[in-house]
């Protein structure tokens, strides 16, 4: 398994990147390639972070994540996105062990975070890749997005409380959108059903990991602040594309 966090991926050469091993990673120069916007629509995006409600579902009693959560249907025929009506984040605990099997309601995106250029041109840019790598049924995605911010109120910040883990979805992206003050936050990721795995530090924002959910797991070591007395914090955009339908209770 590869990773090279300076190569600027084209579309091409990621989707072959997916086939091959599972994962890869798009530097900000590739995403700008991807999405035909330049880095500053996607800085534009910075301020979603600022303002999120604190997650009111960690069983571990924890203080330090953030998000808001939204969700979309990409047509891929006439690359449409159309954002869904509010709904609950929902996974089985067979993917979630920790937090699956419930119902979670998070507060939605920001009313005004679609409009922006970068987001639409970031959903349906992934869409496409993710689309030659294995088509979706009905040509059609159903997509979540969340976004997350992990501080370190708690003096310990844990992106992935449920550990190494798949989403039961068909992809995943990563969207690292900053971090500040902090240590740790260490992306790992390994063959599902394999030996094989790396581990890299994800720290120029708007750098994307790719993931074929059902052929790899993921996780992301804890934060710690790198004063004890100023906090510190990690920002990340989720997207996950789904074919046939969202996840949700039978």
């Amino acid at each position: 398994m590869h990773v090279d966090l300076q190569l600027p991926l084209d579309p091409a050469t990621a989707q072959e990147r997916l086939r091959t091993q599972g994962f890869c990673v798009m530097n900000p120069a590739a995403m700008t390639r991807l999405t035909r916007q330049p880095l500053e629509a996607f800085d534009a995006l910075e301020r979603y972070w600022q303002h999120l409600p604190p997650d009111q579902y960690l069983k571990d009693g924890g203080r330090y994540r953030f998000r808001r959560h939204g969700c979309f249907v990409q047509t891929l025929e006439t690359a449409a996105l159309q954002p869904t009506e509010h709904r609950a984040h929902w996974q089985p605990t067979t993917y979630n062990a920790l937090h699956g099997g419930m119902e979670r309601w998070f507060e939605p995106l920001d009313a005004q975070l679609p409009s922006e250029p970068a987001w639409g041109a970031l959903l349906l840019g992934l869409g496409a890749v993710f689309a030659k790598v294995r088509a979706p049924s009905g040509g059609r995605w159903y997509i979540e997005a969340h976004t997350f911010r992990i501080d370190t109120s708690d003096g310990l910040g844990r992106p992935t409380p449920e550990g190494a883990h798949r989403d039961g979805v068909d992809f995943v992206a990563v969207v690292f959108a900053g971090r500040r003050g902090v240590l740790g936050g260490e992306t790992r990721v390994f063959e599902a059903q394999g030996p094989q795995g790396v581990r890299f530090t994800l720290e120029e924002p708007w750098t994307a990991l790719l993931l074929d959910d059902p052929r790899v797991v993921h996780e992301s070591t804890p934060i710690q602040p790198l004063d004890p007395l100023t906090k510190g914090w990690r920002d990340t955009l989720v997207l996950t594309y789904r074919s046939g339908g969202f996840q949700a209770p039978v």
